[in-house]
């Protein structure tokens, strides 16, 4: 006898749950279920057949997995967030009675959670925590250019503008910065660490003015894992280089708006102080030799395989108990956890010179950004200096002699500024070489010269060539040509055969010149002429062609060399168009055997490709008339 089963017990009903149904099992609000969510890295999800899912209702509704909110049910911060609940009630209730005392006592055991295991579960192995710091990144780096307000606390933007300085430190400590681009949405920058690349995008430092329509609770959401995040893998980073982690803040430096400046580099062994420039010889003439043996004498980090465990701080060593990571110095576990990698076969930048500024000493004008330049400037070796309103501590005065490079943001020099051996640029200057790897003429980048084109250094330009895009000159080689190009160089007439047209054309009548000019135009040749030469055989349309030449005037010599020159461009054109007949053919049986998705789906893309054409001819027909242009104006 079979089993009766309940409706809405089994199949997709039972493997799905709404939200409010969720909400409900769960005992809590919906801004909690959101940052439960937000936190264990939970998503609603589609099911196959939204009715089933529903018990038969066709209201529109999100839809989780059972099995996730079953493991939601287990989660130590749903229970914290119960606790805060009754911890809100008990505090509400002394305020409305008044019961100051009280009040302060329930106000100073309010119940807290911590994110170390959330951290523990998402990222088992430390690999996978660097590889997925890009979003953790950006919005650090967003929140620490905010202004404080009623939504968002003053701790938070300090902790945000904190992380993204350690973080900045160790990328100039290690020189790891490998790519940078400017863009409108701000500078993006690329670092390779342990292996692996991680882009993030930096705000411009202009005043932020914090929309009213955005939900700062999912943000902040995001925020508070991020943040601890971020506090686990610099720890971890900073512990590889055997460096303290936080590192010390000067505060009367942070004060004075010294930037990266006012922390200071202590090794975790012998508490020496580490200075965050690279200490190359200073003198006025440094040669790249010199540079090279400095370089050499550096001592490397001391490496973490022979070295005694360090005595940790009491809060992260706990930190660093709750998240067990491997030593990647040595191999770098693959996704798969049984083939194990070489450092030397981590990927890395083939053009990347660390050194690349070390032996200039480079002066930061007032107008030019400094933290964002003083960043890079540093991660390639170089000596910064910068205006006095730009911050204190600048190492340089505007007035040293040894500065080599000026960076400025100007449309001129003023008079009576230059100095002798010195460069001034425009700060694309450095991120052009940066992207280059190597140094790239001044004087192309002096105040008031237009600048050449700031192309990414992230498009990868063979890709864009073989999807059809513009790919620009100044990128390096020029696009295929296509189908159409061909077609052309086949119409133009380059080989022997339109040689001999022409000097047949030559030995014609000076009074059929005017003629014979026009034949070369498909337009301006008769119609019985056109039609005569895709079909010689056709004697009908041979002498129909004759007599409209003998109307028109044309001798019969000029009317043999225009037949022969047709029925030419008609065999050259003719494989051409017989592949497209065929093509079009064969395109058009297969849309027939395909279904209905497949074939919608053919749509879009073939679609996508024409817009795509479309965008680059118009690309290109831009970039000649800008070349037109300037020979006009040289002329």
């Amino acid at each position: 006898m079979a089993k009766i089963q309940r409706r809405g017990k089994t199949g997709a009903a039972k493997m799905y749950m709404t939200r409010t149904h969720a909400v409900r099992k769960l005992q809590v609000s919906l801004a909690d279920f959101r940052r439960l969510c937000i936190l264990k890295g939970m998503y609603p999800v589609e099911p196959r057949s939204r009715k089933k899912a529903n018990k038969g209702s066709t209201a529109p509704a999100s839809f989780y997995h059972a099995k996730d909110i079953a493991y939601l049910a287990h989660e130590p911060v749903l229970r914290k967030l119960r606790e805060h609940k009754a911890f809100a009630k008990k505090l509400a209730r002394a305020i409305g009675r008044q019961e100051w005392f009280d009040a302060k006592s329930l106000e100073a055991q309010e119940p807290k959670y911590r994110l170390d295991h959330v951290i523990k579960e998402r990222y088992p192995t430390f690999i996978d925590a660097v590889r997925d710091i890009d979003d953790a990144l950006c919005l650090v780096h967003l929140f620490a250019m905010l202004p404080a307000n009623d939504r968002i606390a003053p701790e938070v933007i300090e902790n945000c503008a904190r992380l993204a300085a350690e973080w900045q430190l160790y990328v100039m400590r290690t020189h790891a910065l490998r790519k940078v681009f400017l863009s409108i949405k701000g500078i993006y920058f690329q670092a390779e660490v342990m292996g692996q690349s991680v882009t993030w995008l930096v705000p411009y430092m202009f005043t932020q003015h914090v929309p009213a329509d955005v939900d700062f609770r999912i943000m902040l959401t995001f925020l508070e894992l991020y943040q601890t995040l971020l506090g686990f893998v610099l720890f971890k980073l900073y512990t590889d280089e055997n460096l303290v982690y936080p590192p010390p803040l000067d505060q009367t430096k942070d004060a004075a708006a010294a930037g990266v400046g006012a922390f200071t580099l202590k090794e975790a062994e012998a508490g020496l102080d580490i200075p965050i420039e690279t200490p190359v010889q200073e003198a006025k003439g440094v040669s790249a030799k010199d540079v090279r043996k400095v370089l050499e004498g550096i001592e490397a980090p001391a490496s973490t395989d022979g070295a005694p465990e360090e005595a940790q701080p009491e809060s992260m060593a706990e930190e660093v108990d709750e998240l067990p990571v491997e030593q990647p110095s040595k191999t770098i576990p693959a996704l798969d956890g049984d083939v194990e990698m070489d450092d030397s076969l981590a990927p890395s930048a083939p053009s990347v010179n660390p050194s690349l500024f070390a032996p200039f000493i480079v002066y930061i004008s007032r107008e030019v950004t400094r933290p964002s330049f003083e960043f890079v400037l540093r991660s390639f070796g170089a000596r910064v200096g910068w205006a006095p309103t730009l911050g204190s501590g600048s190492p340089y005065t505007e007035d040293d002699e040894r500065i080599t490079h000026v960076v400025m943001d100007r449309p001129q020099i003023p008079d009576g500024a230059i100095r002798t051996g010195r460069h001034y640029v425009q700060p694309q200057w450095v991120v052009d070489c940066v992207n280059k790897g190597r140094i790239l003429p001044e004087g192309m980048y002096a105040p008031g010269q237009t600048l050449p084109p700031h192309l990414s250094p992230f498009v990868d330009d063979e890709k864009v060539r073989e999807m059809g895009g513009y790919v620009p000159e100044e990128a390096g080689g020029e696009v295929e040509m296509a189908d159409e190009e061909e077609e052309e160089e086949v119409l133009i007439g380059e080989d022997e055969a339109d040689e001999e047209e022409e000097e047949e054309l030559a030995e014609a009548p000076k009074a059929m010149a005017k003629p014979s000019k026009a034949a070369k135009s498909a337009k301006a040749l008769p119609p019985a002429l056109v039609a005569a030469a895709a079909d010689p055989s056709d004697a009908s349309l041979l002498r129909a062609a004759e007599l409209e030449a003998e109307a028109g005037g044309v001798s019969f010599a000029a009317f043999q060399a225009q037949l022969k020159a047709e029925i030419r461009k008609a065999q050259k054109t003719a494989p051409v168009q017989q592949r497209k007949k065929e093509g079009k053919e064969e395109e058009s049986m297969a849309k027939i055997m395909m279904t209905n998705k497949k074939r919608k789906l053919y749509e879009k893309m073939k679609y996508g490709n024409e817009k795509r054409k479309d965008e680059t001819e118009k690309l290109e027909r831009k970039k000649a008339a800008l070349k037109k242009q300037e020979k006009r104006l040289q002329a």
